[in-house]
């Protein structure tokens, strides 16, 4: 019985010596290293001098973290915890809170994330979180993490993640067109 058309031939051809004891595949390796290691001692590698001149990176590079606000400043996160589950590495956590009549104007829900913690040591910058969030709170931007000189300081909280009221963060080259429609 035939489940799929998927189905390969394989062939049950007795290996040549060579190929049992792995030399051709040994030297194809080699080969590769030798190509790059020449290339690299006659063209030499490419050097970026740091601090003047940061080195490209891909378009879909995933970076530090951010807490979008809507339109009218209020946070846009409404503690759903749909971010925290789909995050494979369980960096993210967050405790929620009802919001009061008084700060209607700085959530959008009435719900809303009275702690949201990343552990940035533990977030392997896969971007579930990003695709998980319904309300388009959470982005990964073009930013490098800080540099940090103990483990405390690497739990980002809503302090660093929650954006600026006067220091907006463009993400639009990030959104897919489903986050650009929630967004509105």
């Amino acid at each position: 019985m035939k489940l799929t058309n998927r189905s390969k031939v394989v062939s049950n051809k007795e290996m040549t010596l060579a190929e049992k004891i792995y030399l051709p595949a040994v030297f194809k390796g080699m080969g590769i290293t030798l190509k790059h290691a020449v290339r690299n001692i006659v063209k030499g590698p490419p050097i970026y001098p740091y601090p003047e001149v940061d080195k490209p990176r891909a378009e879909i590079w995933r970076g530090q973290h951010v807490l979008k606000r809507d339109e009218e400043g209020r946070e846009r996160c409404t503690a759903c915890g749909l971010c925290a589950v789909a995050c494979p590495a369980e960096a993210i956590t967050m405790v929620a809170a009802e919001r009061t009549k008084e700060e209607k104007h700085l959530y959008r829900e009435e719900k809303y994330a009275e702690s949201y913690e990343i552990n940035m040591l533990r977030c392997i910058f896969c971007g579930m979180c990003e695709e998980a969030c319904p309300k388009s709170a959470i982005y990964l931007t073009d930013r490098l993490v800080d540099v940090e000189t103990n483990r405390g300081s690497f739990i980002y909280g809503k302090d660093k993640l929650v954006e600026k009221i006067n220091e907006r963060i463009d993400i639009t080259p990030r959104q897919s067109d489903k986050q650009k429609n929630a967004v509105k």
